[in-house]
């Protein structure tokens, strides 16, 4: 009777313990809230059907890596991973084996982040369905091949530690420069990098290629930056995807669908307090204007093609077509964007909250390199902007 008596005891013990370790309710909301202002699902789901499943292909500046499996698969997911194993991982880049991560693992950013919330974002992932997916190996050129160098890397760019708040400033303040800073990793794109893929140091949210595109800036410069935005006009564009002033494209549309969108009110908010109290960073490149033959040639296209949407003046259709007068990301010193939309076309991204669709065709096959470049300059220096020219063979290689 006693034997029975202490199994009895004993498995009552251990549910109790298991219950006491089984996270509650309100850290799996917080982790499933880090997920997304992560965006982990963009960069960890290759197949719709099968979401943070990875596999997904991330090209880099020297060579492709392949996203890994996040889902509770024991053999090729997280589910034998312990804590250590997941907070090691996020905090220093470094696998269950040992091995370094390449920096494209935003663990840069989210090193920044407190152990409880690390956990939080592990718990949320969870209880994600499973999914058995073993993803390609990495393709990069020697000597990145070798994980071994991310050593060095390490060594040179990388700097761990949590975020420490600004006793100065605002609640608000800080809990969005914890979202920006760490979990949302805003500079990973938004900052310039070295001839390493490492941020540049004393450059942050001073824009960045990805992709064939220019992240804009998101310091407070007075022509490609935030000056002339509102912490309402931030707010709205990260929630809806569009504004008064400007509409998501490109790799942005794909943060705005999957990951900002569905932030809460607070956070977006937060978000934008920090950003508007950026200083501006590097100056502004000078910008002369067109000779006034190239200013003639650019808005005979811009009549020809461009006025029906936007206007005589520029001014469009706020939140429909984008006003171009003032447009930030219009005069950025890196016309990529403005090139691939004017080559490409776009299509204006749908949300919740902004769910009427807009689009713009592409002009690649209608107009020359130097009719593009035209084109571009005009929009880029008229009704105020500003923006170095570009030439036909700039357009030429964008093509490409």
């Amino acid at each position: 009777m006693r034997a029975i008596l202490g199994i009895v005891l004993l498995c009552t013990a251990f549910s109790f313990r298991a219950a006491q370790a089984a996270p509650s309710d309100e850290t799996i909301a917080r982790g499933k809230a880090l997920t997304i202002a992560g965006d982990c699902a963009s960069c960890h789901t290759a197949d719709p059907a099968r979401p943070f499943a990875g596999g997904k292909r991330i090209d880099t500046p020297f060579g492709a890596v392949y996203s890994p499996n996040l889902t509770p698969d024991r053999e090729t997911g997280l589910g034998a991973w312990s804590d250590e194993d997941f907070t090691r991982a996020l905090r220093y880049g470094v696998a269950p084996d040992g091995s370094r991560y390449y920096p494209v693992f935003p663990y840069p950013y989210f090193t920044k982040l407190t152990r409880q919330d690390l956990l939080a974002i592990r718990a949320y992932l969870a209880t994600l369905t499973p999914f058995r997916n073993t993803r390609p190996p990495p393709q990069l050129r020697w000597p990145l091949n070798y994980r071994v160098v991310m050593r060095l890397w390490n060594y040179l760019f990388f700097r761990p530690g949590i975020f420490e708040p600004n006793q100065q400033k605002s609640t608000e303040w800080n809990r969005g420069a914890y979202l920006v800073r760490g979990a949302a990793h805003c500079g990973a794109c938004h900052t310039p990098k070295n001839m390493f893929d490492a941020d540049k140091r004393g450059r942050a949210f001073g824009g960045g290629s990805v992709d064939g595109w220019f992240a804009p800036r998101l310091d407070n410069a007075a022509r490609a930056g935030l000056k002339s935005w509102s912490v309402d006009d931030i707010t709205e564009y990260l929630a809806s995807g569009r504004n008064g002033k400007s509409h998501a494209d490109g790799p942005m549309a794909e943060v705005v669908v999957n990951s900002t969108s569905l932030m809460s009110d607070a956070d977006l908010r937060a978000i934008a307090v920090y950003l508007k109290d950026q200083p501006s960073g590097a100056p502004e490149p000078a910008a002369s204007p067109p000779p006034a033959t190239e200013i003639s040639a650019g808005k005979t296209l811009y009549d020809r093609a461009c006025i029906a949407c936007h206007e005589a003046d520029g001014s469009g259709a706020p939140r429909i077509y984008p006003p171009l007068p003032g447009n930030a990301n219009l005069q950025s010193a890196d016309p990529a964007s403005t090139l691939r939309i004017i080559l490409d076309g776009a299509q204006t991204v749908t949300t919740p909250r902004a769910p009427n669709a807009g689009s713009m065709p592409g002009y690649a096959k209608q107009m020359s390199d130097q009719e593009i470049a035209d084109v571009t300059n005009y929009i880029r220096n008229s009704w105020g902007n500003a923006a170095p020219l570009l030439s036909a063979a700039e357009v030429r290689k964008a093509r490409k």
